[in-house]
């Protein structure tokens, strides 16, 4: 295949290459039902019993540093890139490393026994649940059906999700990806989807699965005003590497302890993250602890060399990235020309020796030369645990619990199930725009009007359909007419508007929040033919889109933010507009005027500047309008908050800051960071006691944010505010539930300063959680500040 590569990279820009090596790779990796080869079979290979790396004795270390000390430079290149060649002679299966699990199992070969696998909402939806016990059971599911293809000879068990990047500009194409602008959520949902994908039971010696953290960092511009990834140069400072970029990768090393990490395309300061040893060796692999591999995004490699120019020569290429600490290369730069940068002295043989074990060791670590799969904990999975109907029950579930209220003027929703309803708009009747990016092919489709076909009570005569725009960027005016008539004679009328991946996608950045052309037009007109009945306004989309318009139309009463539902997001947006299930979602970002769109996307910096007038990023720093908050989101009953136990005053230990080295890690004077804080401000955590009372007539999910203000809230660069923790719990009309939860000083309450230090501040901290606000006092035992 990679004759085929080359030629069309002289055919098709690098954009159009990205495309097409994305074909070559969905068509070649594995046979569908093929019989599945496996490395250590001693029934076709006697001798491999002698042989040290397939004795299931010996520790996964020793067994890897054997398998590497057998192999040639020629054949340790080929383990270098994500098509690994097959090495014959010590009966070793070619395998493919890239496989997708973003919402789903993706990027593998369906069809035969398996042509389907369940479809999850996109991340930014299930981030809005703020459910972690929900994000750990999708990567359960996700990692149940991707063995199940692994042992059906179909795919792999490494796949590159999940997105952890932070949506830093509502206009970036991939948001829907992502957990949302938050660096404390992201992290959390990083540990436990990684958690869920990569963990059997408590009794488990194996990885279920390789999970892999991506894109290290900084990344969050694709293709904007002519600005591409491939050749964007983030400017961004300690302080924002270290309080804002940087933090969920850590997370997902340290608590999520995923078994990979992808630096990204673009350069951060001038280097590439693919060739910045201080990100991957330093960081990575040293402060925070990597077990695993580190792998370049598609051709990231490449872009050093052709399309940058960062590197002179190809060899150069090579010798950058594998001496920055790169294992993997998506693409094929390291099995071509690695072998030449070690003739030139470039790149040490010892390093690709290290790159080698690393990727076989976590092949190791997955058990794949532990002999047959069939008889390894994992081997009864099959068939039969693909598209299980309690894994289709949970996709529904992860869409109703992600889907926010942002407006409900006069409690129109939910609806009566009685009555003659309009169903209107491009996405009303979508199927494959509900997947997003990164799908498979999802078990089933339940679209909004199916969904509200079969949850309405009546027959089907009691819904109209009218799409008003043929798609989402609804060009021509001229159905608008047909959908106003539909409006005129219903009792009830749900538009269903939005985006779709032709306006937000990979390589697809916005440059307007605006939702497209005529598609205002349409709610407006619709609008007014409904003539007072409820019209609710359903938004499918990842990114925000400026609805100040609808916000403030008395005509238009109910809003529904939906994201991109998955599968069967037709019946949760159906089961929440009839009353079955009550909102509980709250916004993972906040929502912008189109006046946002004059701020440069590709200004990296967090913190608002006065002096140009800059007003920052997110709800932490941003000191401008906005339509919607980070955090906003109503339901259909009412839930009242208080502090019903918490410490007024909370005594740390000081921590100077000359005994934490970032990038210590021997033993000596200095501590790593992450072992400083646990010594010095483990003892000090602390219980918040929040009762929650709901005063409304109807059960539901609610939502529990947490947030806290420092006591230089908005001033030298200290954020507005921070989410501190959060909880997702049930509670009855009527009843009250006790929220508890434990607060570490320096993990929780913690800021940056400007040379990327953590640090906490002494005095007066505000907790809120809704109206209700708590006084907390913190002190040191010798200094009026601490670093960490």
């Amino acid at each position: 295949m990679v004759p085929m590569a080359r030629k069309i990279e002289t055919l098709f820009p690098l954009q159009g290459r990205m495309c097409w090596l994305i074909i070559i790779l969905l068509l070649q990796p594995f046979h569908k039902g093929a019989a599945l080869e496996y490395a250590c079979n001693f029934d076709k290979d006697d001798n491999l019993k002698s042989m040290r790396f397939c004795d299931t004795s010996l520790s996964d270390e020793i067994r890897v540093f054997d398998l590497v000390s057998r192999l040639t430079l020629e054949e340790k290149v080929t383990q270098l890139v994500n098509t690994a060649s097959a090495i014959p002679r010590l009966s070793i299966p070619a395998y493919e490393w890239w496989q997708e699990g973003l919402h789903g199992v993706a990027h593998v070969s369906f069809g035969g026994s398996l042509p389907r696998a369940t479809s999850f909402p996109l991340p930014i939806l299930t981030t809005a649940s703020f459910n972690k016990d929900l994000w750990n059971q999708i990567g359960q599911v996700v990692s149940t059906e991707a063995r199940a293809f692994y042992n059906d000879g179909i795919a792999g068990l490494t796949y590159w999700s999940p997105v952890i990047n932070i949506a830093r500009d509502p206009r970036w194409g991939r948001i829907q990806e992502t957990s949302g602008e938050d660096p404390y959520t992201t992290s959390a949902y990083a540990t436990h989807f990684v958690q869920g994908m990569q963990e059997g039971d408590a009794n488990s010696k194996r990885l279920k699965l390789s999970a892999c953290c991506k894109h290290f960092t900084a990344y969050d511009v694709d293709n904007w005003e002519g600005i591409d990834r491939y050749h964007f140069d983030a400017k961004v400072t300690l302080q924002d590497l270290a309080d804002t970029y940087n933090p969920p990768f850590q997370s997902c090393v340290q608590e999520g302890r995923s078994a990979s990490l992808m630096c990204s395309y673009n350069k951060v300061n001038g280097v590439p993250t693919c060739a910045n040893y201080d990100f991957l060796e330093n960081t990575v692999r040293r402060a925070w602890g990597l077990n695993g591999y580190i792998v370049s995004d598609c051709d990231s490699v490449l872009v050093m060399h052709e399309s940058t120019n960062y590197a002179p020569t190809t060899e150069d290429a090579a010798a950058d990235a594998l001496n920055a600490g790169l294992d993997l290369n998506c693409g094929d730069y390291l099995a071509s020309y690695t072998e030449g940068a070690v003739a030139m002295g470039k790149v040490n043989a010892s390093r690709v020796d290290n790159a080698v074990y690393n990727v076989f060791l976590v092949r190791m670590r997955l058990g794949m030369f532990d002999g047959n799969p069939a008889n390894q904990e994992f081997g009864n999975i099959g068939v039969a645990d693909v598209c299980t109907p309690a894994h289709q029950e949970l996709a529904v579930e992860a869409a109703r619990q992600g889907i926010v209220l942002l407006k409900n003027d006069g409690n129109i929703l939910p609806l009566s199930k009685n009555i003659n309803t309009a169903v209107i708009g491009p996405n009303a009747n979508a199927t494959h725009t509900m997947l997003g990016n990164y799908e498979g092919i999802p078990c089933q489709y339940i679209t909004p009007l199916q969904g509200l076909v079969k949850f309405g009570s009546g027959d089907y005569h009691k819904v109209w359909f009218s799409e008003g725009c043929v798609n989402t960027a609804c060009q021509q005016d001229d159905q608008i007419s047909s959908a106003v008539s539909t409006a005129a004679v219903a009792d009830a009328v749900v538009l269903v508007v939005g985006l779709s991946q032709v306006q937000e996608s990979e390589a697809l950045d916005r440059t307007s929040l605006l939702l497209p052309g005529y598609q205002q037009t349409l709610i407006d007109e619709v609008a007014g033919a409904a003539a007072g009945r409820p019209v609710v306004l359903v938004l499918m989309c990842a990114g925000p889109v400026d609805i100040n318009f609808a916000k403030n139309d008395k005509r238009i009463q109910s809003i529904l933010w939906v994201g991109y539902p998955g599968q069967s997001g037709g019946q949760a947006i159906a089961e929440v507009i009839f009353g079955a299930h009550n909102p509980g979602g709250k916004l993972p970002m906040s929502w912008y005027p189109e006046d946002y769109t004059k701020i440069s996307m590709t200004n990296m910096n967090m913190r608002p500047d006065s002096r140009s007038n800059y007003p920052g990023r997110t709800y932490r720093f941003y000191t401008g309008e906005k339509i919607y908050d980070f955090g906003y989101g109503l339901s259909y009953t009412e839930y009242k908050h208080s502090f019903a136990l918490a410490p007024t005053t909370v005594m740390t230990p000081s921590i100077h800051s000359q005994l934490c080295d970032p990038h210590q890690t021997s033993a000596g004077s200095s501590l790593p960071c992450s072992q400083a804080h646990q010594e010095t401000c483990s003892s000090s955590n602390f219980d918040v006691h929040i009762n929650v009372e709901n005063i409304g007539a109807m059960a539901g999910n609610h939502t529990l944010l947490l947030f806290f203000t420092a006591p230089s809230a908005g001033k030298n660069g200290t954020p507005l505010k921070q989410l501190a923790a959060f909880d997702s719990v049930y509670i009855r009309s009527g009843s009250q539930e006790k929220v508890v939860l434990t607060l570490n000083p320096c993990q929780h309450l913690g800021t940056v300063a400007e040379d990327g230090t953590r640090m906490l501040e002494a005095g007066n901290h505000i907790l809120s959680v809704g109206d209700a606000k708590h006084s907390l006092s913190v002190l040191f035992s010798d200094t009026s500040g601490a670093r960490y």
